[in-house]
Order: structure tokens, then C-alpha cells, then sequence
């Protein structure tokens, strides 16, 4: 018999409604040039939000040339790149879905090449990737692995023009149309070395105690807030644990100073601090990430305590694989959104599925208007017949 779920049922942050609780993930594409939004991303975007995501995120987004992961990746530090994302925004938004970004800087792990390219730091004169690469930053002087070169540690003025960065770049994505921010905290990058006691050693008001670790972030986070609208959201994702010295308890405490600036959301990833990105081949010689199997759901035990510990909206993520499962993580409280990554891209059109999978009441609905008759009358004859 047709429910309401819990994961189709909309869902009001400050003044806006998003359709359902699915969210796709920051997906990095590695395909932009100068920093620009393509037809690829628009491409790529558009399929999201017409197989019914609720919030559409951009991938990461640098706030400063410095700041991207390589070369190729998306940037808003400029008017152009703004105005570029325009249209994408539009057409997200004309599908019923909400246009979000995500505000980056890749900080030691910046000037790298892309995962098929072995993920290895770019040399100055190596142009693979267009352009070679460039001078990283970071809190302290330390290399992401060995092999890696030395970031420069940050100025205490240069740390507030990278605050500034991030006001401007929420300035850039307003006037792009995007309604929700998130600011990336996590996955070893620049704000979350600032909060690893790995990889800040600085002896100033920015590093030391925990207190001295988050202010970078915080700072960030209040500038942000300051310039984006009262009535939209602001997102902040973490790495809720990690190796190093970063635990659940200092994000739990993260997260309600977060909650006094204006967050709104804690998307809890988790990881990243450590080591260089580690690829091995496959047999055709294409890299694939090192590691063991990780059970579905590993990372929502992390959502769960930011409800319950901090008392503030979370978003999980990591291996969650069909809506029942999204459900139930729903239904128990722990998890406020499901963030979706690999599973959308495999399946744009998994909402969709979800929705009809659930049992949902009116579950063709969910389906953009120039589908949706197809789609029903696909269903009326019971099976796929080719034409």
C-alpha cells in the first residue's frame, strides 16, 4: 500500500523548501578550464536534478587559483566563473531542485593531477593539465606525504585574505543563483588542516589548542554568514574522525560553535588528513583508490551523534545504497539528509527508482513532465516494449 516516506517528504532550512531529503554529494569532475563552468557541468548537473535530487551540489569550488585540487577544477574567484554558472543554476532550479555549491580550498593538496592521472603533485613546467603547477599553502610547513612538496605556511594577513576569499566567493555564488552554501572542512584540505593538530603546528592564536585550530574555520564560517542571506542555508562539511588527533568529540564541539555562527547543516564525512592519495592499477592500467571494503552506512554513526551530541542538522554519507536503507536512516532519527555520491552516478535517475521501490504514493509524479507520460504508460504495459 503507497506511504509517505520520510526521505520524499519536503523539508524547510530558514526559508527554504527543498523537495526531499536527497542531496547529491560534491561530485570532483576535474573538467573545467581557467576554472570555468562547461556544457560538461551542465550536462552533468542537469541529469541530478531532472532524476529528482531534492539539492543539487556543485563539486568543490575554489575560492582562490591556489585553491584548486588540480588544474581542471572549478573555480568562483572571479565574475566569469560566476556568470558561467548561471544558466546551470537556472535549469536545476527549473527541474523543482535547489542549486547549492561548495566553497573549497585544497590548501596542502592543491596543484595535483586528477585521480586518472595518478593523483601526484604537478610539477611547475608540467603542463598535462593545461597549466603546471603552483605554490601550495597550508598552517605550517609540512608535506602531504613524501614525495609532496612543502606547502607555504600562511601569514597571519594572508589567513584573512583567504577569509575574505570566502566572503567574496559567497558574494560570486549568490549573484550565480546557487541558494545554499557549504564550506569544506573536510578531507585534508585547507580548513581542516587548520583543525588537525597533524598538520597545525603554528604557535599563534590559529593553531595550539583546540580552540586556536577552529578559529580559522569559525572565522570563515562567520564571514560567509555575514554576506549570505538570512533566509538561506549554510552547510559545513567535515571529516568527523580522522588519524592525528582529531576525534568525534572535537567535532561534536566544532559543531555547536558552528550552530552559534549560523551553520545550519554538518555533512560528516570523515578521513583525509593523512598520506598522499594512494591509487594502484587495475589490469587495463587505469588507478583505482587502495583500500579495504567499508560496510554500508559507515559514516552515519557520525551524523548521528552531530543530532544527538550537538543538536544540530546532519547530513550523511558514505555507502548508503537504496532507499529503503536511506529510510530507515531517516525513520531512526539518525540523520537529518542522504547524501548520495557514487550511487547517482551510477544511477541519475536513483530518486526516481527510490520513490518507486519505497512504495511511495503517486511515486510517477516525482518524474520531470516530459518523462513522466512515457513513464506511466511504460508501466501500464507492464514491460519495456522497443519501438
Amino acid at each position: 500500500m503507497p506511504f509517505e516516506s520520510k526521505l520524499f517528504s519536503p523539508v524547510t532550512l530558514r526559508g527554504l523548501t527543498l523537495r526531499n531529503r536527497i542531496v547529491l554529494s560534491p561530485l570532483c569532475m576535474y573538467s573545467a578550464k581557467d576554472g570555468l563552468a562547461s556544457d560538461f557541468h551542465a550536462s552533468h548537473l542537469s541529469a541530478f536534478a531532472r532524476g529528482g535530487v531534492g539539492l543539487v551540489f556543485t563539486e568543490a569550488t575554489a575560492v582562490e587559483p591556489r585553491g584548486r585540487i588540480t588544474p581542471k577544477c572549478l573555480g568562483i574567484w572571479n565574475d566569469a566563473q560566476a556568470e558561467a554558472f548561471k544558466p546551470i543554476t537556472r535549469f536545476i532550479t527549473e527541474m523543482g531542485a535547489v542549486p547549492a555549491i561548495q566553497l573549497a580550498h585544497a590548501g596542502r593538496k592543491a596543484s595535483s593531477a586528477p585521480p586518472w592521472g595518478g593523483g601526484k603533485p604537478v610539477a611547475p613546467d608540467d603542463t598535462t593539465w593545461g597549466e603546471g603547477g603552483w605554490q601550495t599553502v597550508a598552517p605550517s610547513g609540512l608535506p602531504v606525504a613524501d614525495g609532496w612538496p612543502s606547502p607555504k605556511a600562511l601569514s597571519v594577513d594572508e589567513i584573512a585574505g583567504l577569509i575574505a576569499a570566502f566572503a567574496d566567493a559567497a558574494q560570486r555564488a549568490l549573484a550565480a543563483g546557487f541558494k545554499v552554501i557549504e564550506i569544506h572542512g573536510a578531507h585534508g584540505y585547507l580548513i581542516h588542516s587548520f583543525l588537525s593538530p597533524a598538520t597545525n603546528q603554528r604557535n599563534d592564536a590559529y593553531g595550539g589548542d583546540l580552540e586556536g585550530r577552529m578559529r580559522f574555520a569559525l572565522e570563515v564560517s562567520r564571514a560567509v554568514r555575514a554576506v549570505w542571506p538570512e533566509e538561506l542555508p549554510l552547510f559545513f562539511r567535515i571529516s568527523a574522525v580522522d588519524t592525528g588527533g582529531w576525534s568525534l568529540e572535537d567535532s561534536v564541539t566544532l559543531a555547536k560553535a558552528l550552530k552559534t555562527i549560523g551553520v545550519d547543516v554538518i555533512d560528516c564525512s570523515s578521513g583525509g588528513i593523512a598520506g598522499a592519495p594512494a591509487f594502484r592499477a587495475s589490469d587495463d592500467g587505469r588507478p583505482l583508490p587502495a583500500g579495504g571494503q567499508r560496510p554500508l552506512g559507515f559514516q552515519v554513526p557520525y551524523a548521528e551523534a552531530m543530532e544527538r551530541e550537538a543538536g544540530i542538522a546532519a547530513m550523511a554519507v558514505g555507502r548508503i545504497v537504496d532507499g529503503q536503507q536511506a529510510e530507515d536512516i531517516l525513520q531512526e532519527g539518525r540523520a537529518s539528509f542522504i547524501a548520495l555520491g557514487r550511487e547517482l552516478m551510477h544511477d541519475p535517475f536513483w530518486p526516481l527508482h527510490a520513490a518507486e521501490a519505497l512504495g511511495e504514493a503517486d511515486a510517477f509524479s516525482f518524474w520531470p513532465e516530459q518523462y513522466r507520460w512515457a513513464i506511466v504508460r511504460r508501466a501500464e504495459l507492464g514491460q519495456y516494449q522497443a519501438r
